[in-house]
């Protein structure tokens, strides 16, 4: 008899919940036990769509969660989990993810892999001494298109890697809320973790690493709040990074209307260039405009995180490796660095696990 897997859910912080809740509910074998929101430091103002107290009802009323319990430690105490879902601010994954890996739960997180390098150590050496799986779920590692470019990059077609670059961007998270209302959200506020490098460059140190697959050295990071003056956490940031034999160029923004540009991701080759353009990559050898290869999609039964999951437990074959510890390890090594040297003004060393 197929195994049914009992989930659950700690945070409600993280937007991205919703799709993650969605993707398991798609599946036959899953049972729904309880949820329970983490407390913010600030409270929300607003019951908006994406808001936490939307994503808490969306839980409730669409996925049919059983129980809410007011206190997720009591929650972890008081039911048995086989998968649990944890989306709480980006600096209180650390927290989080310990105490559900104590109750002996796989856990499924949503990037970034944390606010800082100490604090996903403490997630990830958790789950080891518990012999759980940490899993970092990246919207990007269900691209086609991105799968593409990477196995291109990989043929030699392009010759050596030197270069990439990724921009990600928004008008930023809730914008149709106030400005009160915004800045009351902990997406607006350095303290949880919230801000565009966390929110968009983490997208590119994790895709740049898997790609170029190597860990990085250093990072140079700059960040401003230029539209943004309801919150204390940055709205615009950029970070250029280090590796041996290669770097990569990491641009957020959660002010930007139109990027003004056909592909916001770009990979450099001694031989060609790759950009993602829509469903395909466009591929260029010379001054031209290229050709475009049309991506042919996702393994059948392994195109969500959900799907990816049950899969892993069931067969025991390898995660995706964007989803796994060591490159999550390097992609938040990339973020740490990129807000120190931000602070610094300096280039700073990008940390192991080691260190």
């Amino acid at each position: 008899m197929a195994k049914t897997y009992r989930v659950g859910v700690v945070g409600f912080a993280h937007m991205h919940v919703t799709w993650l809740l969605d993707h398991f509910a798609a599946l036959d074998n899953i049972e729904w036990v309880a949820c329970a929101d983490t407390v913010p430091l600030t409270p929300s103002l607003s019951d908006a769509p994406m808001t936490r107290a939307a994503n808490i009802k969306h839980a409730e009323d669409e996925i049919g969660v059983p129980k809410t319990y007011a206190d997720y430690a009591e929650m972890l105490d008081s039911e048995a989990f086989d998968i649990v879902i944890a989306c709480p601010e980006n600096a209180r994954h650390g927290e989080v993810i310990e105490a559900i890996a104590g109750a002996g739960s796989h856990i499924i997180t949503e990037k970034p892999p944390s606010a800082s390098s100490a604090d996903f150590m403490r997630a990830v050496r958790a789950a080891e001494l518990a012999g759980v799986e940490l899993i970092v779920n990246w919207p990007s590692t269900w691209s086609a298109s991105t799968r593409l470019m990477k196995e291109i990059a990989d043929s030699g077609e392009i010759g050596q890697v030197f270069q990439v670059k990724w921009r990600q961007g928004s008008i930023g998270p809730l914008p149709k809320l106030s400005e009160k209302q915004r800045g009351a959200e902990w997406w607006h506020q350095s303290a949880p973790g919230g801000g565009a490098l966390l929110d968009y460059c983490c997208y590119g140190a994790n895709i740049s690493r898997w790609i170029i697959g190597e860990s990085p050295e250093g990072v140079i990071g700059m960040t401003g709040n230029f539209a943004s003056g309801y919150g204390d956490a940055e709205d615009n940031a950029a970070l250029l990074v280090r590796y041996p034999s290669a770097m990569t160029i990491l641009e957020s923004t959660w002010s930007c209307v139109n990027h003004g540009a056909s592909s916001r991701h770009l990979v450099y080759g001694t031989a060609g260039t790759l950009a993602v353009e829509g469903n395909g990559v466009r591929v260029f050898k010379d001054s031209g405009e290229g050709s475009l290869r049309e991506a042919s999609g996702l393994p059948g039964g392994r195109d969500s995180v959900a799907k990816e999951a049950i899969h892993h437990f069931e067969t025991g074959e390898p995660l995706h490796p964007t989803l796994t510890v060591p490159i999550n390890i390097d992609a938040m090594a990339i973020l740490d660095a990129g807000i120190r040297s931000a602070a610094s003004g300096k280039l700073e060393q990008c940390h192991s696990a080691i260190w």
